[in-house]
């Protein structure tokens, strides 16, 4: 899969929603006092700083270095980690992850991890992108990638998995899935689309020169306009989230 560029302060100020989206995972994941839990993909850590402020003892990991520096600086412990290959001398109570397994190209080496860092009896809570998310979106960059002669599938950073296929990797691994859902989103953009792109689709336009960009993420505008602005509310992106709930089983 493509690399994605990660900033700090331009997730902070342009993609706030993304933390504030995430709280219905805490909600589903109940975390209680002491507990010890790991956040998959932490980013900036607020999540994880969360769970810390509840009482648990608390460890997030992310591939991103610039993104780890920055949850340290809220007293976050955060370590460069892959989840792909997901090796730790601890183990924990529980694992949560918000929007960011679909980063993940192995995720079947991801719940391999997860499993592996579980004690008996420990849950994993996660949200991602599901099926048919940013379809929209997807769609116009793809279009404009096409028409510069690049190829759209080496740019592409993500991968949305289906609610019964992940169901599977879960239960194939021995999870059993108290809770799993696929949930249509459209999701306020108070940044606009152009910020988004910037935030979150930067492997799309690598190489670009800056009038290059700016080009590129003008026909992604125009293709999702019809769709996904009106005067009324602004930009939605099209987001579908699957939200689930496994647990790993006390004799496992």
């Amino acid at each position: 899969m493509a690399n994605q560029n990660w900033s700090p302060e331009e997730y902070r100020t342009k993609a706030y929603f993304v933390h504030e989206l995430g709280l219905p995972v805490i909600e589903l994941l109940a975390p209680k006092e002491g507990e010890k839990i790991l956040d998959l993909g932490c980013g900036t850590g607020t999540l994880t700083k969360e769970l810390a402020n509840r009482g648990c003892e608390t460890v997030g990991i992310d591939e991103s270095p610039d993104m780890v520096a920055a949850a340290r600086e809220i007293g976050v412990d955060a370590r460069v980690h892959d989840a792909e290959h997901l090796h730790l001398d601890e183990t924990f109570d529980a694992v949560m992850s918000n929007a960011a397994l679909h980063w993940m190209a192995d995720q079947y080496a991801v719940v391999r991890g997860v499993w592996k860092v579980l004690r008996p009896g420990g849950r994993f809570a996660a949200e991602c992108g599901g099926e048919g998310c940013i379809r929209i979106i997807r769609e116009g960059m793809k279009i404009a990638l096409i028409k510069r002669g690049l190829d759209y599938k080496a740019r592409n950073p993500w991968k949305y998995p289906e609610l019964g296929a992940y169901s599977k990797i879960l239960e194939n691994q021995g999870f059993k899935v108290s809770y799993i859902a696929r949930i249509d989103r459209p999701t306020p953009l108070p940044n606009g689309l152009r910020n988004w792109l910037e935030v979150f689709a930067n492997s799309h336009t690598q190489g670009f020169s800056q009038e290059e960009r700016e080009s590129f993420f003008t026909e992604v505008e125009n293709y999702c306009r019809p769709m996904l602005y009106t005067e009324e509310n602004g930009w939605l992106a099209d987001y579908v989230r699957l939200r689930f709930l496994a647990y790993k089983p006390q004799n496992a």
